[in-house]
């Protein structure tokens, strides 16, 4: 998986350093504020026509149903995408795809 971060390495870290730097350990408690937070940002982009309005709604409903499965306890989060943002993301473009 390459790193936002990686930039000119060529190796991948030791497992240990992605331990390390990971926040998801404690940041995870902020999956509800996040997502809504992204829910505002996606708004905007539509807003400005960064983004349809169409994209803009499959995004919202998929987080939608990102919310739901997190207040259900349903979200598994994972060390190697290091922070709930990245995590979300992840669950975000399984659920729709590319747009995500």
């Amino acid at each position: 998986m390459k790193k936002l971060w990686g930039g000119r390495f060529t190796k991948s870290a030791k497992e240990w350093v992605d331990d390390f730097g990971a926040s998801i350990s404690f940041d995870q408690e902020l999956v509800m504020e996040d997502l809504e937070g992204s829910i505002a940002h996606v708004t905007m982009l539509s807003k400005c026509g960064i983004i349809s309005e169409e994209e803009a709604d499959e995004i919202k409903n998929g987080l939608e149903q990102l919310k739901e499965k997190a207040a259900n306890e349903e979200l598994s989060f994972s060390v190697k995408l290091e922070d709930i943002h990245l995590n979300l993301e992840s669950f975000l473009t399984e659920i729709v795809g590319p747009v995500g």
